[in-house]
Formats: structure tokens, sequence, C-alpha cells
């Protein structure tokens, strides 16, 4: 792993200095138009090994259990046959949506075999069932809320959109739960009178934005208008969002942002531009600039590495929802662009209270 963190590090080195000039790195590729970064098949195999490493590493974990009587006293491979690796069940969903993604993009990486067999291994129409029938159970309405049901959604959608027999098998397989958490949003929304603005998982904002991409893509008609009529409820009067507040000391998201990338979801383009910049009229320092992250032993602290990694998507999703003229939109993808290049390095940091999760968000921020 050590192996690992050294190349990533010379990597984005090089193509920090290569957003001027062409580069020859292995790892990673430079626009010379936009200077957006993304991955070459090499990288994809360097990064799918720790999504690799964990998706079936039941220990250590974190359950979010709720225990109805004793006999469900039991080990998460038991209680989640599907999502058990990784640390906990969103980690180990979103692990599975990455692994997609790769193999996706590069059906002939090194590692697409064992990709494969452990996808395979993992989301069986049995494994499921089991996760469906698990959150069916009394006191489970709100296991994974939204976090989680985000990107459960989201590995729906990666599967229900690649053209690849084995896939196929897995969108179908996986079908019955991407339901069961459709209709918990239907459910839920109407019912949430309040948006969470937090910077952690239940933050709405998130939540609501790639569940909103999954519907639109498999035209789920009640899902989409119920979220794009409580995304307006909740934040089309916002105003001048208090972003210099902004970062916690454990935040993976910023609430500010994450607003905002909603909203481009939402609204038509000239409706949101008027929108954003009442919104949020001025970048501030503190988001502006990478947050300091201390100590990435340190599960919570660890965090604002991810925090780097969202706002460098939020950004870019701004800016492509902004007028080539908008002053902001060139600004705002070189600040995306400076987030995620000065993480990459940090998510192999050798240690698995980052290691288990980070990789997908780099993935995720590299595809924007």
């Amino acid at each position: 792993m050590q192996k690992l963190f050294s190349l990533l590090l010379i990597l984005v080195m090089t193509t920090l200095s290569a957003c001027s000039q062409s580069s020859d790195n292995p790892y990673l590729k430079v626009d010379s138009k936009s200077g957006k970064i993304s991955l070459t098949a090499s990288g994809a195999s360097f990064l799918s090994d720790l999504a690799l490493h964990c998706i079936h590493q039941e220990f250590p974990n974190k359950l979010s259990h709720v225990i109805n009587d004793e006999t469900e006293i039991k080990g998460p491979r038991e209680l989640h046959p599907a999502f058990y690796g990784c640390f906990d069940w969103h980690s180990s969903v979103h692990g599975h949506w990455m692994l997609v993604r790769l193999l996706k993009q590069f059906p002939k990486m090194t590692k697409a075999s064992e990709i494969r067999e452990k996808l395979a291994a993992n989301l069986t129409a049995e494994n499921i069932a089991k996760e469906v029938s698990y959150i069916q159970e009394p006191g489970r309405k709100s296991f994974e809320r939204m976090y989680g049901w985000s990107w459960l959604l989201q590995l729906a959608l990666e599967l229900e959109t690649w053209d690849d027999a084995q896939a196929k098998e897995w969108a179908s397989n996986l079908k019955p739960l991407a339901d069961e958490i459709a209709e918990r949003y239907i459910d839920f929304l109407p019912r949430q009178t309040y948006p969470i603005r937090t910077g952690v998982h239940p933050n709405t904002a998130f939540g609501m934005a790639f569940a909103l991409d999954y519907a639109r893509e498999v035209n789920h008609k009640e899902l989409e208008d119920i979220i794009v009529a409580r995304a307006k409820d909740y934040f089309f009067n916002d105003e001048n969002c208090p972003a210099s507040w902004e970062p916690g000391g454990s935040d993976f998201l910023s609430p500010c942002l994450q607003e905002a990338d909603l909203m481009r979801r939402v609204l038509p383009a000239k409706e949101f531009q008027d929108w954003f910049h009442q919104f949020l009229p001025q970048l501030p320092p503190s988001l502006e600039n990478l947050a300091v992250v201390a100590d990435r032993s340190d599960g919570q602290i660890v965090h604002l590495d991810g925090l780097n990694l969202s706002r460098g998507w939020c950004l870019m999703g701004i800016a492509s929802a902004l007028d080539d003229s908008d002053p902001q939109k060139k600004r705002f993808q070189q600040i995306a662009i400076n987030h995620i290049s000065g993480t990459v390095p940090n998510i192999a940091s050798g240690d698995y209270a980052g290691e288990h999760w980070l990789a997908s968000f780099a993935i995720y921020a590299l595809g924007m």
C-alpha cells in the first residue's frame, strides 16, 4: 500500500506541473483546454486496489443496526451478505459503484477479471433479497437515510446504463433493493419538513442529488417529481449561504456547495444562475482553500479529504451550469482542479480510516 501511495504522489505532482503543458504521466491525463484531470487505465488499476482490498473485508466494521431481539445479534456478513465489507454499509455500496464505474470505463483493465469475480459474489439475487428483507424489518425506516440510499441508487444507475451481459444480470438482481429505496424517498420526503444542512451523511441536498440522477436516467417520474418539488420547497428561497462558517471539523460535504449542486440539476440554466448569484455571491477563502487534514488515522478528521474531493465535483458541476461569459466559471473549474489534484495522493495514506472509502470520492470527482 505504501508503494501505491508513493506512485500516486508522483503522478499527482506530475499532473500539477502539467496543467499548462503536455505530460507523459501514465496514471492521469490533463485536457489541454479545460485543464480537467481524468484517469488513465493504469490509474484506474491502481485506484481499484483500494476497493478490491476491502470489498470482502468484514472487520473492522461499524454497524448501524437496530436489534429487535436476540436472534438479530449477528455479524456484518450475516446481516448484509451483499454489502458487508469496507467498514460500513454505505462505504461498501459506493465501493461497488466505483468498481462498476471503472470496469465500464476501462473494460480491459488489468484487474477486470478480479473485479468481476468479486462483484458477482456479492450482487446475487439471494444476497440482495436478504438486504431488502433486512431494511423492511421494524425499526429500520431510517437505515442509511439518505446517504446510503443515494449511493445505492448511484450503483443501480451505473449498472442500468451499462451494455454488458453480466452488468444486466447484476442490475436485475439489484432492482428490488433500488425499488425499495426509491419508495422510501417517495414516502419520506413529503414528511421531512426541514432539510438537514450538515457536512456529513444526513445532508438532504446530497441525498436528493444522486437520487434525482437515478430517477431521470431510469424514467422514474414519481421519484423525479417529488425530489424536484421538495428541493424547491427547501432551497429555492435561500440567499447568502454562510459559507465562511465552513468547514466543520469532520465534514466530507460542503452544505453550501451541495445545495447548489442539487439546484443546478433542478432549475433551468438561466434560473439557476440567478438563484446561485443570490445564494453564494462570493466564494470565501474557507471554500477556495483546501481543508487541512491533520491526522489521516482519525476516522473523523480524515473526512476532510473527502470534503476536498466533493467540493471539487460540486464546483465542476456548478461551473458547467454557468454561462461561458461568467467570470466565476473558469475560477470554479480551477479551484475544483486544485482540490482534486491536491487530495488524490492522500487517498492511499496507509490507514484504513480513509482508504476504505476515499477512492470512490476520487473516482466520482475525476468523472465530472
